[in-house]
């Protein structure tokens, strides 16, 4: 009896080992297969750095470098932010924080943005001088530069005289009109009971804004005006700002 007690130990020692071997050799033969992958951050650079635009080169640069750093995910993502800042500010130009500089373009102003009057007369050494004022009644910002154009007409629109002459030893400067501002230009003729030039009295004055082909009509109030004869032009000057009162 007590050999076959000592035999049954022996193999049931014989079948624990065996057992363990087997376990071992399934567990080499998966390969690790059954290993949850292991998460890494920061070794990857961000998608937007492989299609850095125009003004973008530090944020693609910044990400290169924090990748090929020692894989902290801050030094990457520090890269990125200073590189997006810096490429903001070279594109930008217009905006500096601290009150920008730039101002908005300003274009002609065109007929359709202008109101045109006529001011009092303001004789003076034989001379009667009239402002012409273009005051702007669009929403936007325009300029005018230069002389206008003036005619006297009749009701029925014929034009009295010749063409204005424009008057030399002015200087053009260009005139920023925000909505509501005026510009003025000059209209001066030799006084007729002066002169002795033939006059007219003319219905409106049209007066055509800078480089613009359409005009404006104004009710001309300012009695007659030399047409024909000595000393018979009308000249006129070039914009100043404001109304010319």
């Amino acid at each position: 009896m007590a050999h076959t007690s000592q035999s049954s130990r022996r193999g049931a020692a014989l079948l624990v080992s065996t057992v363990a071997a087997l376990g071992l050799l399934t567990a080499c033969g998966n390969g690790g297969q059954g290993k949850t992958p292991e998460s890494v951050s920061g070794t990857a650079a961000p998608a937007t750095g492989n299609s850095a635009g125009p003004g973008d080169s530090g944020t693609a640069s910044g990400t290169a470098s924090g990748t090929a750093g020692t894989g902290s995910p801050s030094s990457g993502t520090a890269g990125s932010a200073t590189g997006s800042a810096t490429g903001d500010s070279a594109n930008g130009g217009g905006s500096t924080g601290g009150g920008g500089t730039t101002t908005a373009s300003s274009t002609r102003c065109h007929t359709s943005d202008l109101n045109a009057s006529v001011g009092g007369n303001d004789p003076g050494a034989g001379q009667e001088n009239f402002p012409i004022v273009l005051t702007n009644t669009s929403p936007r910002t325009c300029t005018v530069r230069g002389y206008p154009g003036a005619a006297f007409v009749t009701a029925s629109g014929t034009q009295l005289g010749p063409d204005p002459q424009r008057e030399t030893g002015t200087t053009a400067r260009t005139i920023t009109l925000e909505s509501g501002q005026s510009a003025w230009a000059g209209l001066t003729f030799s006084s007729p009971d002066i002169s002795g030039a033939k006059t007219a009295t003319p219905a409106s004055l049209l007066i055509t804004p800078p480089d613009e082909k359409n005009s404006l009509k104004v009710a001309w109030k300012g009695g007659p005006v030399p047409v024909s004869g000595n000393s018979s032009a009308v000249r006129l000057n070039v914009f100043s700002a404001g109304t010319g009162a």
